[in-house]
């Protein structure tokens, strides 16, 4: 519970993956509205989260049986993944998931994300990225559409509390080129033109001989 709302929770820090938080994203299916989405990698070893994440997931399941499903318990996918395990499709969790628990939200209202050290004023787009870590606020909630029940977690705010490794699926040039760096080449002393002075090439007359050398 997190501002006297059941449904509603402030994470520990996490870890944002998939960050959809500037611009919302197109639905695969085409079908729907745009949404702004995140992924949040939770520590395992956060069981305060987790437990307040499933206890306001069961209190929005409640919520739907007395208002949205007429009485009716209809059993619900899970929201809550285990990053060590494999997805629907089968297929295992990125690396980055390992080692936590996976739930992903999504909101039509665009989120505020603001920095730790100044909670007052949004963060500059080119500061928000997925890898990095914040603390974010959800809110659970039942539905029923076009005969589709079921609870979804709606995103809140989020606040970015440190940096981390950008997930942003772009090789860097060091990857790209290791093992290929070479020493620059050593300074070369500037070439002799051939140019002598009029004073180093002037004739010189030697008295004893008579002659000029």
């Amino acid at each position: 519970m997190y501002n006297n709302d059941a449904l509603k929770c402030l994470t520990g820090e996490v870890r944002l993956s998939y960050a959809n938080l500037v611009t919302p994203k197109p639905p695969q299916n085409g079908v729907g509205d745009p949404k702004y989405s995140v992924t949040l990698l939770i520590p395992k070893a956060d069981y305060n989260t987790k437990n307040d994440l499933e206890s306001a997931f069961n209190a929005a399941y409640e919520e739907g049986v007395k208002t949205k499903w007429n009485g009716r318990r209809p059993q619900v996918s899970p929201l809550i993944h285990d990053g060590d395990g494999m997805r629907s499709d089968g297929t295992p969790y990125g690396d980055e998931c390992k080692g936590h628990w996976v739930i992903t939200c999504s909101s039509k209202q665009k989120p505020q994300v603001v920095g730790i050290s100044n909670i007052r004023c949004e963060l500059d787009p080119n500061d928000i990225y997925s890898g990095m870590y914040a603390r974010v606020t959800v809110r659970f909630f039942a539905y029923d559409t076009a005969g589709r029940k079921g609870v979804g977690c709606g995103l809140g705010n989020v606040l970015k509390t440190r940096e981390g490794e950008a997930f942003s699926g772009r090789a860097s040039a060091e990857s790209d080129f290791a093992g290929l760096e070479q020493a620059a080449p050593p300074a070369q002393a500037p070439q002799q033109t051939g140019y002598n002075p009029p004073w180093e090439s002037a004739a010189v007359y030697n008295p004893l001989t008579g002659q000029w050398s």
